[in-house]
């Protein structure tokens, strides 16, 4: 019957207590009951139904970070490509530009237009 009563967790067993004077502790093994989300080595009906509703959370966690990475992903995509035709559009008024002015006529009106005039004869400073 102790062996019975032992198994089942209701007997008490007594630990030995140390070599510093202390009083002995008497210290009850945890029965299944107690043991929380297992009993008697294999998992209760509870602790399978939180596994699996931690499981589906984290897959399904997963599955929402790859989509907001895919859609951010996308978004870049197309930043990007208005972006490759603002410049593109761009060069191509620059080059036309100086396709316009780079002959020497063409430059010299232009500053003629904005005000400049030609540079006088060199000063030449004697040196002492």
């Amino acid at each position: 019957m102790a062996i019975y009563q032992e198994a089942r967790g209701g007997f008490e067993v007594p630990r030995p207590a140390l070599d510093l004077g202390l009083p002995p502790v008497w210290a009850r093994r945890r029965t299944s009951t107690e043991a929380g989300l297992v009993r008697a080595g294999r998992p209760t009906r509870v602790g399978t139904m939180l596994a699996a509703i931690v499981v589906a959370f984290v897959l399904a966690f997963l599955s929402l970070s790859q989509s907001v990475r895919v859609s951010a992903t996308s978004y870049d995509i197309v930043r990007l490509g208005s972006e490759y035709e603002r410049l593109a559009a761009l060069r191509q008024d620059l080059r036309s530009d100086l396709d316009r002015l780079g002959s020497e006529p063409a430059i010299r009106k232009l500053g003629l237009d904005s005000g400049l005039s030609q540079l006088d004869a060199p000063l030449i400073i004697p040196a002492r």
